[in-house]
């Protein structure tokens, strides 16, 4: 386990505000909101908050990778469709705080499923693209002289082929240095025929048609970069009661492992480490649920 990597970051992430630097709105944290995004309001991430987590980070010797807000300064132009630049500003003084502490980040991922159509938002690949050089100068120009310097990942969402490689092209060479994407091929957690797919080789199958075109508009597009599957729970909506919390989840974890090492999958992040009935702690108990054990892949 001493290569256990945790992900900070998911659905609420893009409209997460850092309290430093000259952060000019009130700190409050998430509540509930009819018209939010995901039906929450904007929420804040207090620097005590993140000085426990970084004690957590450091007891446990875990690999980091943190989302940045990749929403912020922008606005909503139509349905879930979001346009404009995105403001750096808040994030750079939440990165500048990171390395003042000492806090080892092994890579910034920038926005959560906002590639295609997004879930809940979505923003264009080329205006992604611009934002990602920005942010590509920012790190180079903070971590200048240090001894390490974290990759740069994107765009964590759902697997879009021409919006994937519209960002490698408009990003352009040696900006993103990992291409993650997100998995749920079991469908949502309330299906009632959930462990008949897990079960299925020929259903499992089917998640080969996404690592392989990956792989392709990779090479062809983007070969400075790599492939990491950055979230994946199998089943969607925190995955199925007394399935996903089961042995029989295995057969599907184990069987996506293994296709995604053959597609050169270098990272494999499952979602979640604690929440949720996919979730690899029990909730209540903190005693692992039998997927624990194969909780990463890295090659």
């Amino acid at each position: 386990f001493n290569r256990l990597r945790i992900r900070v970051g998911g659905s609420l992430q893009d409209q997460v505000l850092y309290d430093v630097g000259n952060l000019k709105s009130p700190c409050h944290p998430f509540q509930k909101m009819k018209d939010g995004l995901f039906g929450f309001s904007k929420g804040c991430l207090h620097m005590e908050r993140w000085d426990e987590l970084n004690r957590f980070f450091k007891e446990t010797s875990a690999m980091v990778t943190f989302g940045l807000n990749a929403l912020h300064g922008r606005h909503k132009i139509k349905r879930s469709l979001w346009g404009g630049d995105w403001d750096s500003s808040n994030a750079q003084d939440f990165m500048k705080y990171t390395i003042s502490k000492g806090y080892q980040i092994d890579s910034w991922e920038f926005g959560n499923e906002l590639s295609g159509n997004g879930i809940g938002a979505h923003v264009h690949a080329d205006q992604y693209g611009k934002d990602l050089v920005n942010l590509r100068k920012i790190i180079n120009e903070l971590y200048k002289g240090l001894q390490s310097k974290p990759s740069l990942i994107a765009p964590g969402g759902f697997y879009d082929e021409e919006w994937f490689v519209k960002l490698l092209q408009t990003s352009g060479f040696g900006v993103i240095d990992v291409m993650s994407h997100h998995m749920y091929n079991l469908g949502a957690g309330v299906d009632p025929k959930l462990v008949s797919k897990i079960l299925n080789p020929d259903h499992l199958n089917k998640a080969a048609y996404t690592f392989g075109n990956l792989t392709h508009i990779i090479r062809r597009h983007g070969p400075w970069t790599s492939a990491w599957v950055g979230e994946s729970g199998g089943a969607y909506n925190s995955g199925g009661a007394h399935v996903s919390n089961t042995f029989v989840n295995s057969f599907w974890y184990l069987d996506q492992l293994g296709m995604a090492s053959k597609y050169h999958t270098k990272v494999y992040c499952r979602q979640t480490l604690i929440g949720g009935n996919y979730g690899l702690l029990n909730a209540t108990t903190f005693v692992p649920n039998p997927d624990y054990y194969r909780q990463e892949l890295e090659i």
